[in-house]
Parts: C-alpha cells; structure tokens; sequence
C-alpha cells in the first residue's frame, strides 16, 4: 500500500517540524521520524506502509494521508526563522470606501502595494513556512488590481483570509474568490454598527455573511468595542452562533486615526474589561510560552513598510524592497518575564499572564506596561491592591 500526503495539507518546518491543515486552519505538530515519512508521502511516488502502523492509522482518520496521488504543488522546505514568522498581515491597500469613526488608520493616503510587490512577499513568507495570510486594508477589494492578486493566491501553501467590511462582495466574486476564509467587520447590531460605520451598511453586511456561509466559505468576524454597542453583545452571540460564524474576535480599538478624533466612542477599561469575556473560536494569531503578543506575527503596510503590527506603522523595521526576512529578523519580541505584569505582586507574576500574555502591547502605551483593559478583563485591578 502507497501513501500520499493530502491535498489542502503542507509540511511546515517551524521551531517543531508539523504538519498544516490548510482548510481546517489547524497545526500536527511532529517527531523527526514522523516528519520525514511525511516528507516522502508528499511527493508523486508517495511513500509505503513501513513506518509506524498506528501512525499512519492516525493520519488516515485526521485525513492527513490518503490513497490516491495528488497532483499539486508542493514548495521546497526550508527551516524557518527562530521565533518562527507564521501571522503576515498584508495591507494591500490603505484606500476604503467607508469612513469608519474608530479606524486606526485616519485619513487613507491612497497607497497600495503593487502586485510584483506582494508575489514577492508571499513567496519569502512560504519560504519562511508562513501558515496564514492575513489580506487587509483599508478595503482590500478597493485595490486597483485585486482580481490579479486573487489568481495569485492558490500558489501558494498556507491559509487565506480576506478582512473586509463586506460592502463591495457579492455572490459572483463569491465564486472567484481564492481564499479559505472571510472575516467581516461587525460592529453591534444595527444600531451599535451604523453609529460607527454609517447608515445602510448593517443590512448589507449581514447578507453578505450569508451569503458567504452558503457559498461554503468559513466566515469570521470582528467586533471592536464602542460606546454605542454595549448593550448589543448578548444579541450578536446569538446570532452569530446561530448563522455559522467559526470564529468571534472582541476586542478594543486603540486610540489611533479617526478615535482620536471622535472621543465620545470611546470607553474606559473599567467598563470595557468585562466585554472582551464575549467571542468565541480560535482567534487568528497564536501566541507563544513565554512571549508577549505577537510573537509569530508581522504586519507589511501599504506604503511598502514593514512593521512589528499595523499600529506601529512610524517606527517600522524595514521595507519590502529589504525583503520580508531581512525586516522580521530586526523584530525583537517581548518576553513575559520582562512585563511589569511579571512582577506584581510580592516578586509573583499575574496569574492570568500565561492566559492573556500581557495583552496588547500598543494598546499598553508602553512595550512593558499593564494593558489597563485586559486586566479589568481578567478582573484583578483590586486584586491584592494592585492599582491602575
């Protein structure tokens, strides 16, 4: 009997060798005997039944392997970086066709990274045994040539998922559309979203959701958390439960771009804390033991600039130009110990840090800080008179 490694799976050579389920977005990680048997399925000729029995048991009922050949693409592996490059952020472009009054982004300046740009970018991020493209904006779909970015994308072997706020879909690009996954922004329900994102968009971006659940595209979506949706968020859980959403992302927006500008939506961490309770799912960036946030992530801007995240956008740590590699090698990530969460009280780390990994760096306005939100979050801004 042959084996062959499944389509939709992809050899990942990170920290851990594994493997990747692309469709299903989840990681197998493996020993070094179990990695190059593996490595022989992937290939035409597949391999034999002379490895572990119970093994190969295993990865026929997890789908793994199978049978049959597969005739695709399988990239050469290299090892990856350390810490492993696994999250890109692209924001192809910073153009959108809404005005949201919390968006980080402020004023677009009309940028947008050209399509020989990102083919090279996304070829160093396979390189780089990337797992999940993030596809951002501003309005991804406002590119001026996103219909060729789109053919790009099943070249290559990781995960695919387009951010949008849903207005420019419809059930033709539904069909076109090379991406494993929509996540849509949702801001309340009718009331909560149109006080952020404008009058008629609420209705529009619900179709869109359904139609894409129909379409059998996994859907997620984002919620930020503003001072017109509070009393929404029992509400949205039910429902999008019940339409099929995979994953529900809460979360705070920073005081950056267009916040700034409309203070009356913000709110305080004492109130926003218990919120961030609410979603569901896997989220979109893995952590890592030991680190802060961000550790596997990498935001490239529209301006070509490459940053730690998209909220670091005036102090970026290179350029496509330099190359995707050479900008994530001068990344530094955090270490939990060096938080001041780390030692709060009595020489003792928070107990929730492990859990919440110190929260959001930016959002802390300090690279070592207590992120005020999580911790009224976690509820333990009173605990043994720790303080804000």
């Amino acid at each position: 009997m042959r084996y062959y490694l499944s389509d939709g799976f992809a050899l990942k050579w990170l920290e851990t060798p594994s493997v990747y389920d692309i469709k299903e977005d989840e990681l197998y990680e493996l020993d070094n005997d179990a990695f190059e048997f593996l490595k022989r399925c992937s290939g035409t000729d597949g391999c034999s039944d002379i490895a572990d029995a119970e093994f190969i048991e295993y990865c026929i009922s997890e789908g793994i392997l199978n049978t049959e050949v597969i005739d695709t693409k399988r990239p050469p592996l290299f090892k990856s970086p350390v810490p492993s490059l696994r999250y890109l952020e692209l924001q192809i472009t910073d153009k959108c066709n809404l005005k949201c009054r919390h968006c980080y982004i402020g004023k677009p300046e009309n940028n947008e990274i050209s399509v020989h740009e990102i083919k090279a970018v996304l070829s160093e991020f396979e390189e780089m045994q990337g797992l999940r493209l993030l596809l951002t904006g501003g309005e991804p779909l406002m590119h001026s040539y996103f219909d060729e970015i789109n053919l790009l994308l099943p070249e290559y072997n990781f995960r695919k998922i387009l951010f949008t706020n849903g207005l420019l879909l419809n059930k033709k690009i539904f069909k076109e559309l090379n991406v494993d996954e929509i996540q849509f922004s949702v801001d309340g329900m009718e009331h909560g979203h149109e006080a952020i994102r404008g009058k008629g968009t609420y209705k529009i971006v619900m179709q869109r959701i359904n139609d894409a659940v129909e379409a059998g595209i996994a859907v997620s979506v984002a919620t930020m958390v503003h001072r017109e949706n509070l009393g929404e968020f029992g509400e949205m859980d039910r429902l999008f439960r019940e339409i099929g959403v995979k994953d529900w992302t809460v979360d705070v927006p920073c005081v950056a771009g267009n916040l700034k500008d409309n203070p009356v939506f913000q709110v305080s961490p004492e109130i926003t804390g218990r919120y961030l309770n609410y979603g569901f799912g896997g989220g979109l960036h893995g952590g890592g033991e030991g680190f802060a946030c961000g550790l596997h992530l990498v935001s490239v801007l529209a301006n070509g600039n490459i940053c730690k995240c998209a909220f670091y956008s005036s102090d970026p740590v290179g350029n496509v130009k330099e190359g995707l590699r050479n900008s994530w090698e001068k990344t530094r990530p955090i270490k939990l110990k060096e938080l001041e969460c780390f030692n709060l009280f009595d020489g003792l780390a928070c107990r929730f840090i492990d859990i919440c990994r110190g929260g959001c760096r930016f959002r802390a306005e300090d690279a070592y800080k207590k992120d005020l939100y999580k911790c009224y979050g976690y509820g333990i801004m009173e605990h043994q008179g720790m303080k804000p």
